[in-house]
């Protein structure tokens, strides 16, 4: 089976991409992750000037769960216009910006300056609950904040945009429902779930220094499945599945929910950053084994009655 996929437009050679996270901060990282298989990549979350984040420690894994406090640490607008355009220059393959703000009125002027830079698909980042005791409730959680932040966006692009959805809501298909009303083009989902705290029990205090983190990693997969799917019945727009998908069956069963793309992030962290290469040889074995010759008799195939 041919893994090539097609979203919004786009042609990628395999429909695996690199969540946004920590690889996505340079030019050059980003590269690298295009060399060991990904089909796409999407930069760590930009803001407008520079963001400072929270102190170390800011991650801590144990087994199947991943947590992180890193609180979106950025160099601003002026710095990752130096990084994409790196990329740029040496690759042709689709890269995805990811934007974020405290303010609904920044998400427009970020949406503007970072348009001028051509990306590929602008991703949304309404939906991040490390910064929640910073600035209030995300975006995400709110159906009209959510539909706000899409509409200004929607006013200061003409790029197609996915917005990335919490898995911490009640009904995420009505949060669809309303991104789609305002003008989005796509789907990510799900952010990280949380946030959650774990404690050293020698010290008796938070492990992480921010004392709570969103949580990743296989650990989460079934709520990022539910999200997903919940997504897929919900409205049209075409989704990028992300949560604790670290082998070609996870990615299978993540499209089979409804997701066209699939993203990885801590994956890279337990297989290494050839996990790309490694799950696109599993997905291929996988729909060897079972027939499948395209990736459109996967997506969305779940039997629900």
């Amino acid at each position: 089976m041919k893994l090539t996929s097609k979203f919004c437009g786009l042609n990628f050679k395999n429909p695996l991409v690199l969540a946004s996270g920590v690889l996505g901060v340079t030019g050059e990282t980003l590269l690298k992750v295009i060399r060991n298989g990904a089909g796409g990549v999407t930069t760590k979350s930009i803001w407008l000037k520079a963001h400072k984040g929270h102190k170390n420690p800011v991650m801590f894994s144990c087994g199947e769960v991943f947590m992180n406090a890193v609180g979106l640490s950025d160099a601003g607008f002026e710095k990752a216009k130096e990084e994409i355009t790196i990329f740029k220059k040496k690759s042709s393959q689709p890269l995805i910006v990811n934007i974020v703000a405290s303010k609904i009125k920044d998400f427009g002027l970020l949406a503007k300056k970072i348009s001028t830079l051509n990306p590929d698909l602008i991703e949304v980042n309404i939906s991040c609950p490390n910064v929640e005791d910073e600035f209030g409730k995300p975006f995400a959680c709110d159906i009209f904040s959510a539909e706000k932040v899409v509409k200004i966006i929607r006013k200061n692009t003409k790029n197609n945009f996915s917005v990335k959805l919490s898995p911490n809501v009640n009904n995420i298909g009505e949060i669809a429902k309303a991104c789609e009303a305002g003008g989005a083009n796509a789907i990510t989902a799900i952010n990280t779930v949380g946030p959650g705290m774990r404690i050293n029990i020698e010290t008796k205090t938070p492990i992480l220094k921010n004392k709570v983190g969103g949580i990743s990693g296989p650990g989460i997969f079934p709520i990022a499945i539910k999200c997903v799917n919940d997504i897929y019945r919900s409205v049209k727009l075409p989704i990028i599945g992300i949560g604790g998908v670290k082998s070609g069956e996870d990615a299978i069963e993540m499209m089979m929910a409804g997701a066209s793309l699939v993203g990885i992030c801590t994956g890279v962290y337990l297989r290494g950053i050839s996990v790309f290469k490694k799950v696109c040889q599993e997905m291929e074995k996988w729909s060897k084994k079972n027939n499948i010759k395209s990736l459109s008799e996967i997506i969305g195939s779940v039997k629900i009655d």
